[in-house]
């Protein structure tokens, strides 16, 4: 991402980082939400102790379709939008402003990773307080449709209803199971995907300097397409495995189920070999590209129709 000429102390120019993430977060859950179903029930049933249930994220999806419509796969989509347009309104915010005061006076000589990794997994840690229990949510009621593992008299209305029973039969600390894996999976995804989002943009930017191509908005898109994608698949590549466990964790059944990511990683290796510790492998970066490309697109075309100047 390039610099902005804006600083923290640019009045309206502080608050609009935040409408701006928040626009990409909701593009993100529009594109994405469907991979993520598929994504998550892979996780869920091809990690099982009764064996896989499906073949590929191709069966998974066409099982949904036939069985649910296209309704089965927007599953939990409710608390996902909400979550997301928030979680990236902090994530896209916390981000630039870390990064302006780290860089502090210092030029703008390009990406500097030694501000991009700290900045990144700041907004990071901090925003996998407000996924966790909006994921948890989202994961439970993901699972409930086509092949469920889950009983009908255990199932939920709604996600209000998930959440309620949630902290009804778990506790305050039940709707934030999973923190550990999901904070572990925040702080590192986001430190891959800013650095290889920064480091393409600006040298494709560099490259495109004299060019009458330059200031063009379909080309600024397709950067934008670009980087966001790359970067989303660099980012889910690194942490699947984390993923895979909050997954796990997040729609136990069981209150005594093992919160350690790094224990149910090992018990996933035991089970299902490498293999179940990247189950939804394919959806995800399948998923990655397009959803965080429109992230970023939404991010930048937010800020340009924002003010926010930028180089």
């Amino acid at each position: 991402m390039g610099e902005k000429k804006t600083t923290t102390g640019e009045g309206l120019g502080f608050y609009k980082e935040y409408v701006a993430g928040m626009m990409a977060g909701l593009a993100t859950v529009a594109v994405g939400h469907p991979f993520d179903t598929v994504k998550v029930k892979l996780q869920k049933h091809n990690t099982d102790v009764q064996g896989l249930r499906y073949k590929n994220g191709l069966h998974c999806a066409s099982r949904i379709l036939q069985t649910e419509g296209v309704k089965g796969l927007y599953r939990g989509a409710t608390s996902s939008f909400l979550g997301m347009a928030f979680e990236s309104s902090l994530m896209f915010g916390i981000y630039s402003q870390a990064k302006l005061f780290l860089r502090g006076t210092l030029p703008d000589d390009g990406p500097q990773p030694e501000i991009i990794v700290p900045s990144a997994m700041c907004g990071g840690a901090i925003i996998s307080f407000v996924l966790c229990p909006t994921e948890l949510v989202k994961c439970r009621m993901q699972i409930q449709g086509t092949d469920s593992l889950v009983p009908n008299f255990r199932r939920y209305k709604s996600p209000l209803d998930c959440a309620v029973q949630t902290v009804k039969n778990e506790g305050v600390t039940g709707i934030f199971r999973g923190c550990s894996a999901t904070l572990l999976r925040e702080c590192a995804g986001n430190a891959v995907f800013f650095t290889v989002y920064e480091y393409l943009r600006y040298h494709i930017h560099s490259r495109l300097e004299d060019s009458k191509l330059k200031d063009g908005y379909l080309v600024d898109m397709g950067i934008g397409v670009f980087t966001g994608g790359l970067g989303g698949i660099a980012c889910w590549s690194a942490v699947l495995p984390f993923d895979v466990a909050k997954t796990i964790i997040q729609t136990s059944s069981d209150k005594a189920t093992e919160r350690n990511p790094f224990k149910v990683l090992s018990s996933i290796h035991k089970r299902a070999g490498l293999k179940g510790c990247y189950a939804g492998l394919g959806p995800t970066i399948v998923r990655a590209f397009p959803a965080n490309a429109a992230a970023i697109v939404a991010w930048e075309f937010s800020m340009k129709m924002l003010g926010i100047k930028r180089d």
